[in-house]
């Protein structure tokens, strides 16, 4: 039986809740990298994912100019960064420079991806889509990678960005 009740009571069930840090690099060639809770895959054929960015943030503008994206999904060891990457603007820190995450070139945009993430996936911008406060960027995947590494991805697990890995054990690649 349900019950019914406001949405900010409801909304707290939806946990664990995928982590994705977004990069795509600025107008001098930066890149800025973004913690987002808010992704998911909208076709298998082409394969493309999407993700929903605040209409405030600076990545927005970063992900017009440059037309492409990466999405990792972090690995547990990567919680400070993704923390970091969350709750810094990249129109005043960057973010690459104040923080030790290794990174290594993308192979078909322009873009980084993250070495210790679980895996990365360049995008290039197919569409966008005002949602409310979010803009929702469509992103085709032209390239996909995979840690050389068994590692587990990092979850937000609870309110209040506490991050947490989910066990890697059980899936298959």
């Amino acid at each position: 039986m349900q019950k019914q009740v406001e949405y900010s009571r409801a909304i707290k069930t939806k946990y664990p809740e995928q982590v994705v840090i977004a990069i795509a690099k600025d107008t001098t060639g930066r890149a800025n990298p973004v913690t987002l809770g808010w992704t998911m895959i909208v076709s298998g054929r082409p394969p493309m994912m999407a993700i929903a960015v605040a209409e405030s943030h600076y990545s927005v503008e970063t992900i017009r100019h440059s037309m492409c994206f990466t999405i990792s999904y972090p690995s547990s060891d990567m919680a400070d960064a993704a923390l970091f990457f969350g709750s810094k603007s990249g129109r005043d820190t960057d973010k690459f420079a104040q923080l030790d995450c290794n990174t290594e070139p993308a192979k078909e945009i322009d873009s980084v991806l993250l070495s210790d993430a679980v895996a990365n996936f360049e995008c290039v911008l197919e569409s966008e889509v005002r949602a409310g406060d979010h803009i929702i960027f469509v992103g085709r995947i032209v390239a996909s990678h995979i840690n050389t590494e068994t590692k587990n991805r990092l979850y937000t697990v609870a309110a209040g960005h506490k991050l947490g890995p989910v066990n890697s054990d059980s899936i298959s690649l």
